[in-house]
């Protein structure tokens, strides 16, 4: 890949997991009692017919990964496990208390945090609480994060008795001198181990995460981990850039200097090889760093044109509704986002009133539902159609806007028609972008996001 172009769009950017992205929330707009009303509207619209989607944080570790940005409480003390569970289960009985009818489940996610840190017994609690105020749609699919380290073989068997068939792994890198760093030591062993175990016991879709751009990474280790991987056959694979933002992630990302961390084309190569490496063993190219076998369910949602992106990533089904329950999740109805209170103990005081404990979120208006829709169509379809809204929204700016792209043949613009190119698919935030009226119209005075390349 051109350096050029590396130099070029390598600037900060939203991985838009939504639209409008958290920055660009009106949290001045929002209320708990908006965002309820909101989900029952939703709720009514689509659970019969699509069912909803439920994402778990689970935000326990036992110690910190320097590289990982999402929201966890390190200890080693596992009596904590009880009290969380039962503050989920309240949640949810909250929420099922709004509703008319049973939810229909079609989607379980447990993140984190570490969800093996849990026992398979509090698991079990768990799932068994949520199924019992909830009907389980016919097609569901229930998937978990497992720690190569701590997983068991009983947290395996448990869960897919209680009907998980994905499971995903997090491996980033085998190198030591790379695990040391981010604070991840994990053997091959541990990753091989647990990805036979799934295997074996029937697992459909095992996933492994990688990682590149991780501080003192090498080409070498990226094609070592790769060739590791090779030999396990994962069903799927996300090949992530490792998002450095220190500024908001504070000490957990300080375990290292900036100029340790691989930058610009650098960390480009990393990308291209791997994904060249990846392609050569039949893996095809799901969207933005997912790839995937052909007998994966997301490479058929790709073919059937189901693929979805929420929170929870790529997904190959999509529900209007996603409930977050769980300390900083993030819940969405389509027509609004609500994320959880943060803090475990002020979380917990709300669950004890009795109130639903989201703290901030966003109402979308028809401009964002418009946008929210054709940036989700170029995140898993590479391709949107503007025209049947130009009588909603003027998109000639955002044609302007994306000249440049088109000039360096990342995109194809035909009439109102984007599609990206197979060139610009390592570019596909920086065409979002392009149509993120909200950044447009407000772009930051600081950096809030990691870069896009």
């Amino acid at each position: 890949m051109s350096f050029s172009l590396i130099q070029k769009y390598n600037v900060p950017g939203p991985r838009y997991t939504s639209y409008p992205t958290v920055p660009y929330w009106e949290d001045t707009s929002f209320s708990r009692d908006k965002w309820i009303d909101s989900l029952k509207r939703s709720f009514i619209e689509s659970n019969q017919k699509e069912g909803i989607s439920i994402y778990i944080h689970l935000p326990f570790c036992e110690s910190l990964c320097t590289f990982c940005g999402c929201h966890k409480r390190i200890t080693k003390r596992h009596e904590v496990e009880s009290p969380y569970i039962d503050a989920l289960l309240k949640e949810w009985d909250l929420y099922c208390a709004l509703f008319e009818e049973k939810p229909v489940i079609k989607e379980i996610h447990l993140g984190g945090g570490t969800p093996t840190f849990f026992s398979p017994a509090h698991l079990t609690k768990l799932i068994e609480g949520l199924k019992a105020k909830a009907v389980i749609a016919d097609e569901y699919e229930f998937s978990f994060e497992g720690h190569p380290n701590n997983t068991t073989k009983e947290h395996l068997s448990t869960l897919y008795n209680l009907g998980f068939r994905r499971v995903s792994f997090g491996v980033q890198d085998y190198n030591p001198e790379v695990q040391k760093a981010i604070h991840r030591e994990q053997s091959f062993h541990n990753v091989a181990k647990v990805t036979l175990w799934a295997k074996e016991l029937g697992y459909t879709s095992i996933s492994h995460d990688i990682i590149y751009g991780l501080p003192f990474q090498k080409l070498e280790h990226v094609i070592d981990t790769i060739e590791k991987t090779k030999s396990l056959s994962p069903d799927r694979l996300a090949f992530y850039s490792y998002a450095h933002v220190p500024w908001i992630k504070g000490n957990g990302q300080r375990g290292f200097n900036d100029e340790d961390v691989p930058k610009d084309d650098v960390k480009r190569q990393l990308y291209e090889k791997g994904k060249e490496l990846l392609l050569k063993n039949e893996y095809i190219e799901i969207g933005m760093d997912h790839f995937s076998l052909k007998s994966d369910s997301l490479y058929r949602a790709m073919n059937t044109g189901h693929i979805h992106r929420n929170f929870m990533g790529y997904t190959s089904s999509k529900t209007q509704v996603m409930i977050g329950l769980g300390v900083s999740s993030i819940s969405d109805s389509w027509y609004a986002f609500a994320q959880n209170e943060k803090d475990i103990e002020t979380y917990y005081n709300l669950l004890e009133q009795g109130i639903i404990p989201v703290v901030k979120g966003h109402i979308l208006n028809e401009e964002d539902l418009i946008i929210r829709k054709h940036i989700l169509n170029l995140m898993c379809s590479l391709e949107t159609d503007l025209e049947g809204d130009l009588n909603k929204i003027d998109f000639n700016p955002v044609l302007e806007e994306l000249k440049e792209l088109e000039t360096d043949e990342l995109i194809q613009i035909k009439d109102y028609k984007i599609k990206i190119t197979k060139k610009g698919r390592a570019f596909v935030r920086n065409v979002c972008m392009a149509l993120d009226l909200r950044l447009q119209k407000n772009k930051p005075q600081r950096q809030l996001f990691s870069m896009t390349i």
